[in-house]
């Protein structure tokens, strides 16, 4: 009577509803028993079931009876998929939209939404400025990363090499350092061997890694034990450090692919192979080569094009290091053609590089629509891909990140008594539970 009064008053005249009722293509019947309309339907001639599953009972989805009825097939049936949930509903009534209704239950259903809600997403950000820091020398803004280990032979014994991979966020060059181990001192070792031979990087851009976090802290202390003089002088020559958060490697895409080219190389040449340090040594250095080789933007297959720029360009002064240096004449070699030519090569790089390559770092490749923000107070699941999903945490968010678009890519949440920092990639937005009691209040 509530959600078809109209429908009701007819049939239980034993009139037939109107051609615009919702009922019509169901062929509605009154049960004069239990004063219910229920389903007349076309299997009125079948044996062997039982009639109220041939004749169930009609309920409008949107009725608060038809809710908490999904709601307590839900949860008798422990939570299954919607389909489950819906079969076992047909058996008895028919919900107007019942799929839907399921899903939108389940949608907001604490228990459904832990097992099978996906992790949140927002809109791909703009570039951030290291990656557009044009007409500046390589690895001015540079991103790092470890991948490993490697197995080397010492002798007649075995032992493990990691590799460490620096990255030029603007002009794609990279670097590769071997490192004998992955605590901090080593890795400090690898960070003065590239100043060494590329120049200091400005900002150095990396994961949560405790050898980037201690190199960070020994350099920090370094700098506060000088005197006062000395820091003043030294205070534009630091390198700043920025740390992505923690388990969010698509934070650091840019070297985290480039990482994946590195081991594809090198499995491609090594194999299953074990080779001493020295060829590990020798293989990565001519890896770098071939990666500082590829070109920048779209490659023409016209032979009238010009050439396309690659990162040796700038470092070395010629696209492949593979091609022959370029020669002068005696009396020229202190003059200003040698000059020239580096100068020359590198208006080339810069001008091909805004010309063909940043255009093409216009374009989301995804994440193209913007998502509601997590804010604080939100009840979230902390995804940990180490773990079942019985065992990932709950915890409430206490504060948010928003980037230069004012958007939150990154959330802290709280877990008991300790906060651990994650990208909203990592989090689940779980629905608020609400109290039965305040329900009671409110429906009364």
């Amino acid at each position: 009577m509530d959600s078809f009064p109209e429908d009701y008053q007819l049939l239980k005249a034993g009139k037939p509803v109107p051609t615009n009722s919702r009922l019509l293509c169901l062929s509605p019947e009154f049960d004069l028993d239990n004063n219910l309309i229920r389903v007349g339907g076309r299997l009125r001639r079948i044996e062997g079931i039982d009639p109220s599953t041939v004749h169930p009972i009609v309920l409008d989805s949107h009725h608060p009876y038809t809710q908490l009825l999904i709601k307590d097939y839900d949860t008798r049936l422990r939570h299954p998929g919607p389909e489950r949930v819906f079969a076992e509903l047909r058996r008895k009534v028919w919900i107007l939209k019942g799929r839907e209704a399921v899903r939108k239950h389940q949608r907001t259903c604490h228990e459904c939404c832990k097992w099978r809600s996906k992790p949140a997403s927002q809109k791909m950000a703009d570039l951030p400025p290291p990656r557009l820091r044009l007409f500046k020398p390589a690895f001015h803004s540079t991103g790092m990363d470890c991948f490993g280990p490697f197995s080397v032979k010492v002798g007649r014994r075995t032992e493990k090499r990691w590799g460490l991979l620096f990255k030029c966020m603007t002009t794609r060059a990279v670097h590769l350092e071997v490192l004998t181990s992955m605590d901090t001192d080593a890795f400090l070792m690898a960070l003065r061997r590239f100043i060494g031979r590329r120049g200091k990087p400005a900002e150095l851009y990396s994961d949560q890694g405790t050898n980037f976090r201690g190199g960070n802290t020994e350099l920090k202390e370094a700098f506060s034990q000088l005197s006062d003089d000395l820091q003043q002088q030294l205070a534009q020559q630091q390198i700043s450090f920025h740390f992505n958060p923690p388990s969010a490697p698509h934070f650091g895409g840019v070297w985290e692919r480039e990482i994946r080219s590195v081991k594809a190389a090198l499995y491609t040449t090594l194999g299953s192979e074990m080779v001493s340090e020295e060829v590990l040594r020798t293989v990565l250095i001519e890896i770098e080569a071939i990666l500082n080789s590829k070109p920048l933007g779209y490659v023409s297959a016209d032979i009238a094009d010009v050439d396309p720029v690659t990162p040796n360009y700038l470092l070395m002064g010629r696209p492949d290091s593979s091609l022959p240096q370029v020669t002068y004449p005696v009396s020229e070699l202190l003059g200003r053609r040698r000059w020239r030519h580096s100068q020359v090569l590198s208006d080339r790089f810069w001008t091909a590089f805004i010309k063909y390559y940043l255009p093409e770092l216009q374009a989301r490749r995804k994440w193209h629509n913007s998502a509601t923000d997590i804010q604080p107070g939100m009840v979230v699941m902390v995804v940990d891909p180490q773990l079942p999903r019985s065992f990932w945490q709950i915890g409430k968010v206490v504060k948010v990140f928003p980037g230069a678009d004012g958007r939150v890519r990154t959330a802290e949440v709280q877990i008991k008594d300790r906060v651990y920092a994650r990208p909203i990639a990592r989090l689940i937005v779980l629905p608020e539970i609400r109290d039965e009691e305040d329900d009671n209040h409110t429906g009364n």
